[in-house]
């Protein structure tokens, strides 16, 4: 009867050191993994979110203004006018 308790003391702690164990390296190769990726994603030309926000708000603004401009009717110089000269004539 102690014996078979023994035996199975032993194979918990085994088992409690194997999982540890795995836990362990688990852990570092994920830490591993996230270190490869974000090397790979900085060697990129990437924006941040912040910086893609920022420039659809931009054009998101430059696209109303333009639809405003071309929403004022286009005031043309008549023909008939002449140009100001900056100069008078001297009597």
């Amino acid at each position: 009867m102690e014996n078979r308790k023994r035996v199975f003391d032993d194979a918990a702690r085994v088992a409690g050191g194997a999982l540890g164990t795995l836990s362990g390296i688990r852990r570092e190769v994920e830490g591993l993994v996230r270190h490869q990726l974000d090397r790979l994603l900085s060697g990129m030309d990437l924006v941040t979110r912040d910086e893609f926000e920022a420039v659809k708000e931009m054009a998101a603004r430059a696209r109303t203004e333009n639809e405003r401009l071309e929403a004022k009717p286009a005031k043309a110089a008549s023909p008939r006018s002449k140009p100001k000269t900056g100069a008078k004539k001297a009597d």
